[in-house]
């Protein structure tokens, strides 16, 4: 088997780091995979690549400059994984240059345009280069419509999809990952609600949400991909809803004064404040635990007829939460790596892995998953 050559851009950043951990501390990968820690610091990069040994090396690459596609063919990168957000302002650039240099490609946007756009826009090209290219290999879609998909099984018809996220307090959080929330807080959303399309403001009006292993928390609407590949992809009749939720309250708050303050017009660009808000979050977290999770629930008609209500619960400690956002992306590393078929052209990852995928991922960070049937 001939060893891959992996680049991740952003790879001593929060997301990228743990997909470098990951991959390099895979005895399965030690011979097929061969990582390269990329970023605009060197002095990061390299530092990173001394922990991780199997010949991992630091590599200092900015992505924006010029001439990347003839890099990634000098360097001999066969697979580009994109960590380096936040992907709200992308263009393409990056995955355009993966598919010059014949490499395959993955990132972990979770910009809605940019990884609902990205099939119709980047199919042609890594098609021709007989390439797999997958946007958002993430929490969502990636996760999330593994764990519908685990949930409607057989289904008839689905009504509505609602999802939420919770973070814990003291897990670590990304400027970019801030960024990329600020840049729609405030801002209308189209959601598909009533079996219409419908605005809602991002981050405003926080509504409970049910946790089978958390306590209730607070959940305010959030832009992600779902809320536009789930209507058509799983035919939902009635919603699709995406909310995160914050574990402590008071932080919850402040976003939603952020988004009433752009709605305003008094803070138009929020995003601005990511520096700060990222110095200065830590200042809640005694107020926090190192508890996350996730729930999907789904509502429909089974393969009886009968309406069904079921709830997929995961609960991470110890702050292993940002676990979860990288492990699609390491999931179909390894699969490329180890040969396997995965299709060709440009996809969102939506439906590209199932469930049982995560399962020892979850494991290995000590996460929880429930399954429950709930009243109609």
């Amino acid at each position: 088997m001939t060893t891959l050559t992996t680049l991740v851009l952003g790879g001593y950043g929060n997301f990228g780091a743990r997909i470098c951990r990951a991959l390099a501390g895979d005895p399965a990968n030690h011979h097929h995979i061969a990582l390269l820690v990329a970023g605009r610091n060197a002095a990061h990069a390299n530092a990173l690549a001394a922990t991780l040994h199997h010949g991992a090396q630091g590599i200092a690459l900015d992505h924006s400059a010029p001439g990347l596609a003839n890099r990634l063919r000098a360097l001999g990168v066969g697979l580009v994984i994109h960590t380096a957000g936040p992907f709200q302002a992308q263009d393409y650039g990056v995955a355009q240059a993966a598919a010059d240099a014949g490499a395959h490609y993955i990132d972990l946007a979770d910009g809605r345009r940019f990884v609902c756009d990205f099939p119709a826009a980047l199919h042609p090209h890594f098609a021709a280069a007989q390439r797999t290219a997958i946007a958002g290999a993430s929490t969502v879609p990636a996760l999330s419509s593994a764990v519908v998909d685990n949930l409607c099984a057989g289904w008839q018809h689905i009504d509505s999809i609602d999802i939420c996220i919770a973070p814990a307090q003291r897990a670590p959080r990304g400027q970019a990952t801030l960024a990329a929330v600020l840049t729609y807080c405030g801002l209308p959303i189209d959601m598909w609600r009533g079996g219409r399309w419908q605005p809602q403001r991002g981050w405003a009006q926080p509504t409970p949400v049910q946790f089978h292993r958390l306590r209730p928390r607070m959940g305010a609407v959030c832009d992600i991909p779902d809320l536009e590949l789930f209507p058509a992809h799983y035919q939902a009749r009635d919603r699709v809803t995406f909310r995160a939720a914050l574990e402590v309250e008071l932080a919850q708050r402040t976003f939603a004064a952020i988004a009433a303050l752009r709605h305003w017009g008094v803070l138009p660009h929020p995003e601005k404040l990511a520096w700060l808000m990222h110095h200065t979050g830590g200042v809640l977290d005694f107020m926090g635990t190192g508890l996350g999770g996730m729930v999907v629930r789904v509502a429909g008609t089974d393969a009886q007829s009968r309406p069904r209500r079921r709830a997929w619960h995961l609960a991470a400690d110890d702050d292993h939460g940002p676990e979860i956002p990288c492990m699609a992306a390491v999931l179909l590393a390894r699969q490329i790596a180890a040969g396997q078929t995965l299709p060709t052209g440009a996809h969102t990852s939506t439906s590209q892995l199932p469930l049982q995928a995560f399962a020892p991922e979850f494991a290995r960070w000590g996460m929880v998953t429930d399954t429950l049937d709930e009243a109609p």
